[in-house]
């Protein structure tokens, strides 16, 4: 059976764990073929492998470092040979290190844009290459690229980077029926959040979560709908944006409601002919 009749074709950068696992479990139903790109967790991307596969679609295992763009090509290069054709890409691997501006060095922007901002622009114009049919590209980004906060801002300005790059690709790829849209999330449930608020001095996330309207993290299932969604046919519309999916977190500012007296608690929900 070709491609074409089993299905959309993937790729999913950083799919071994977290919301790249997600997403390749939830395209599996839809029973096309889903590249599951890792950099070190052979042994975790083989099991999402094997979970694609038990969902209905065909999963592909391919190790290649994002920071290294001839590794990068070899990972189109083998989606070229196993299919011949591309019509999503979803960049979401990430990595940078948290810490202060005035203790940032050299080597940490580098590595930042390294991981970050340009394999998404090498990876779209690979991707552009083999969406003979059109396409979807998606790149996730953080509610750091729009709010500064503690130890964020080397990531958070590549993530604002790739926010502008993704209405730059939108407008140039449009006219070969490739949308290309962003994906910004705020606090979300995964390691990489433990590992965040686990960097000293950080205070305690259930502090940070009191200020969240929805006073929860997303899950990473909500992340990958979402990307689902934009990846399907009726965001068929939607090109150069960035949805955020946030719980509310963006549109939120001090004074908070959870800093608030008692005098401006929130009531409880009204009742009907209460």
């Amino acid at each position: 059976m070709s491609a074409a009749e089993r299905g959309p074709v993937s790729l999913i950068t950083g799919a071994s764990r977290g919301i790249g696992r997600a997403l390749a479990l939830t395209l599996a139903a839809q029973g096309g073929t889903v590249f599951v790109n890792y950099k070190k967790n052979g042994d975790l991307a083989e099991q999402t492998v094997a979970d694609v596969d038990a969902a209905g679609g065909r999963g592909i295992a391919v190790q290649a470092d994002m920071e290294d763009p001839d590794a990068l090509r070899l990972l189109f290069d083998r989606v070229a040979e196993e299919t011949g054709r591309l019509d999503h890409f979803v960049s979401n691997a990430a990595a940078s290190a948290f810490k202060n501006i005035m203790d940032v060095k050299p080597h940490h922007l580098d590595r930042s844009y390294a991981m970050n901002l340009r394999p998404f622009v090498l990876g779209a114009q690979e991707a552009v290459r083999l969406m003979d049919r059109g396409g979807r590209i998606v790149a996730l980004s953080s509610y750091g690229s729009v709010r500064a906060y503690p130890t964020y801002a080397t990531l958070g300005a590549m993530k604002a980077a790739i926010e502008a790059w993704v209405r730059y690709m939108a407008v140039e790829f449009a006219p070969y029926g490739i949308n290309v849209n962003a994906v910004n999330g705020g606090l979300v449930e995964s390691d990489s959040l433990e590992y965040f608020y686990g960097v000293p001095g950080m205070p305690a996330m259930r502090e940070v979560l009191d200020r969240i309207p929805a006073k929860r993290p997303a899950r990473v299932q909500e992340l990958a709908d979402t990307i689902a969604f934009l990846l399907g046919p009726g965001a068929g519309y939607i090109t150069g944006q960035t949805l955020m999916v946030d719980g509310g977190l963006s549109v939120v500012a001090p004074p908070f409601f959870a800093d608030a007296g008692p005098e401006l608690a929130l009531p409880a929900r009204p009742v009907r002919g209460a």
